[in-house]
């Protein structure tokens, strides 16, 4: 081989050579350039996830925030409730005993009222309980004369022995009532409600003037025959209409109060 051709082949494997390292610089510059494309752009998501991870932190920590404040609001009305709930546990516990005392003092006025007035017939005086209340009812023929308000000295008697339990009882309120059957009264009264009322006083003024019970314990009214007992159709319904009921009440002055409250 001559020394040209040799120097030619030099040159051809020189220029080769440059051209290969050349195209590989070029291919490396390529591959950086999109390897720093693509770490931009990952670096850009990293940082949008970031940014959702710190709003999901936040959001959380606004939700524990939320949830401690129902929570201690929930925990509030529970144990508001709960007072509440004792109170009125505890107001129905005293309105109990205080029913129950009362049920007891009607039961022991009852017995009192009994024993007092024991021996009169049944058709004359019957002695009953309701409503709380104590009902003493007098029959018409016991107490007066037919269409007279002027009390008879047996019915005087008795009302002296129930007077003796009322000014024993001072807790006691008396209210006295007067009924007629329903046949129009005729001579002194105008009607039955005269008669009616004049003999619910006529018994007041027995008890307070001549048994000394206190005035301001003691009502009197007249009902006519509006609040009839019986049949007024008959006889003996309407005997048993013609009455004066002493109605006694004890005093219900604690269970209101604890009603109101």
């Amino acid at each position: 081989m001559n020394k040209g051709i040799l120097f030619c082949f030099l040159v051809f494997i020189i220029i080769a050579s440059s051209c290969v390292s050349k195209r590989k610089l070029v291919d490396a510059q390529l591959q950086y350039r999109t390897l720093q494309s693509d770490s931009a752009l990952m670096a850009s998501k990293i940082a949008d996830q970031q940014a959702s991870i710190n709003k999901l932190q936040s959001d959380v920590n606004v939700l524990n925030q939320q949830n401690a404040q129902l929570s201690n609001a929930a925990s509030d009305t529970v144990n508001s409730l709960q007072q509440n709930l004792h109170a009125q546990q505890k107001r129905l516990q005293d309105l109990q005993t205080l029913l129950d005392q009362q049920r007891k003092k009607t039961d022991d006025l009852k017995n009192k009222m009994i024993n007092a007035l024991v021996g009169y017939n049944d058709s004359d005086l019957t002695i009953t309980q309701k409503n709380g209340k104590v009902y003493v009812s007098l029959s018409e023929k016991f107490l007066f004369p037919s269409g007279s308000a002027v009390v008879n000295p047996t019915g005087k008697e008795a009302l002296s022995k129930l007077a003796n339990v009322l000014i024993a009882n001072p807790d006691i309120a008396v209210n006295i009532e007067g009924h007629t059957d329903s046949i129009p009264i005729r001579g002194k009264f105008e009607d039955n409600w005269a008669l009616s009322t004049a003999r619910a006083t006529s018994v007041v003024r027995i008890l307070v003037n001549d048994y000394k019970v206190d005035p301001t314990r003691v009502i009197a009214s007249g009902h006519a025959w509006f609040d009839a007992v019986d049949t007024n159709a008959t006889p003996e319904g309407r005997a048993r209409n013609r009455r004066t009921e002493i109605i006694l009440s004890p005093k219900l002055d604690e269970i209101y109060k604890l009603l109101e409250q």
